[in-house]
């Protein structure tokens, strides 16, 4: 222990305890809340990474400021804006659901990070009642997975014939669907933009794309 003492210090110690906290909690968050209903491991994979960059800048970044007099406060206003300004890191356009997740895992790292001086117990039970109201909210919410589809037959979009628009999509689809809501309509090429609400198969991967149609992503949505 001496030894280890000697080579690194106590702050750096309490930083790891703190990082295993931060880790911990976004696990929670991400596999036991987030990931059980969206299935998107591509998102799973982001969260925790990103959990894990923003928490290392944060510290670092208020160490290597601690000993700037004065300039501390405009350091860490500078990070925050920086760090916080990666909510439009992506190519794609992120989900509500998804951009909620991404928030919540960037201001617990930060916190985490900055909570030097707070003891480990008023840091766990802070940690934990986000984890309580992220877990109440998922709980309430009740989700219907929806996906845009590019349909071509067009006939079958007028009001009168919506149970034949229904079936259609059903057979060609596989899925039970619930409801079907008309978009755009491009009378040029015979092609309209359906939202299809559907019943999600407990196996079936949120983001997987139908070969007969072009589904362009997949969201969920209050029921």
């Amino acid at each position: 222990m001496e030894i280890i003492s000697n080579l690194i210090s106590a702050e750096y110690l309490h930083m790891l305890v703190r990082f295993a906290i931060c880790v911990f909690i976004n696990w929670v968050i991400v596999d036991l809340l987030y990931y059980p209903k969206s299935k998107r491991r591509d998102f799973f994979f982001t969260f925790m990474l990103i959990g894990v960059a923003i928490f290392f800048i944060v510290f670092f970044m208020i160490f290597v400021l601690e000993d700037m007099k004065g300039k501390t406060g405009i350091g860490v206003g500078i990070g925050m804006f920086g760090i916080f300004s990666i909510m439009r890191y992506r190519t794609d356009a992120m989900p509500v659901r998804e951009m909620t997740y991404l928030f919540i895992v960037l201001c617990l790292s930060v916190v985490n990070a900055l909570a030097s001086t707070m003891p480990l117990l008023e840091l766990v039970l802070t940690d934990m009642l986000i984890v309580f109201c992220v877990y109440m909210c998922e709980k309430s919410l009740k989700v219907v997975p929806c996906k845009l589809i590019q349909y071509d037959r067009i006939e079958l979009i007028k009001p009168d014939r919506r149970e034949e628009l229904i079936a259609d999509l059903q057979e060609r689809t596989g899925l039970e669907i619930l409801r079907v809501e008309v978009g755009g309509i491009d009378m040029l090429r015979d092609m309209a933009v359906l939202k299809v609400y559907y019943v999600s198969p407990k196996n079936m991967v949120s983001n997987s794309v139908d070969s007969n149609l072009k589904i362009k992503r997949t969201e969920y949505v209050d029921q």
